[in-house]
């Protein structure tokens, strides 16, 4: 298993950051004019640079810090996504009918939290790895279930998983709302840092990438 500490980075340096979602697309350019695309990755990888929420030495002090203990690429850690770390719209708040997780048959107890994405034509499903603990509501059947109750919610693996007697009936729709973090590492063993032109107002380059734990 990827080595990886259940932390979160800074969240006021994170909230600064820049980056988002990045696919891998190949396009071959025919004789005809018309285009053949193939898509060489089944999931996104989200990349992010937190140098943009670096404004002080303080701050960069404690990236610094954070960067020593992850031991530069070698652990993975937490990332609070400001424009994408819930389960409904962004002005809105978490509810167990947001997103969709399965459908019981009366035996299975797991279910993997899931975000989708769209829906008109292609809707893309992406597993949430790094729920945030005591945020995730669950719902069968439209009844909002208790947690520590009626299920237990692994905030490592984002995995769903009801007790014994509570296993969702069969046809029974299980939906879920939930904060969540992003799975990630520092894209770079050495933090290169010009303080003469950070001074000055520069932002040093802080590169991080998605990761699956």
């Amino acid at each position: 298993m990827t080595a990886f500490h259940e932390t979160r980075f800074p969240l006021d340096i994170a909230l600064k950051s820049r980056g988002g979602p990045e696919r891998r697309t190949e396009v071959v350019l025919l004789g005809s004019g018309r285009e053949e695309r193939n898509t060489r990755w089944a999931h996104s990888r989200r990349r992010y640079d937190a140098g943009y929420g670096v404004k002080t030495l303080a701050a960069l002090a404690v990236v610094v810090a954070f960067f020593e203990e992850r031991r530069g690429m070698l652990y993975g850690f937490r990332w609070r996504d400001r424009g994408d770390f819930r389960s409904c719209a962004p002005d809105a708040t978490p509810a167990p009918l947001d997103q969709a997780l399965g459908t019981g048959d009366g035996t299975r107890a797991a279910f993997q939290l899931v975000k989708t994405y769209g829906g008109a034509f292609a809707p893309y499903t992406r597993e949430i790895r790094k729920p945030v603990a005591g945020a995730v509501r669950v719902a069968v059947a439209g009844v909002e279930k208790a947690a520590g109750v009626d299920f237990d919610v692994d905030a490592a693996t984002g995995v769903v998983t009801f007790r014994a007697g509570h296993a969702p009936p069969p046809g029974a729709a299980v939906t879920a709302g939930f904060f969540f973090d992003v799975p990630v590492r520092f894209d770079t063993d050495f933090l290169e840092i010009d303080f003469a032109a950070f001074e000055a107002g520069e932002i040093p380059k802080i590169p991080i990438i998605e990761i699956v734990p």
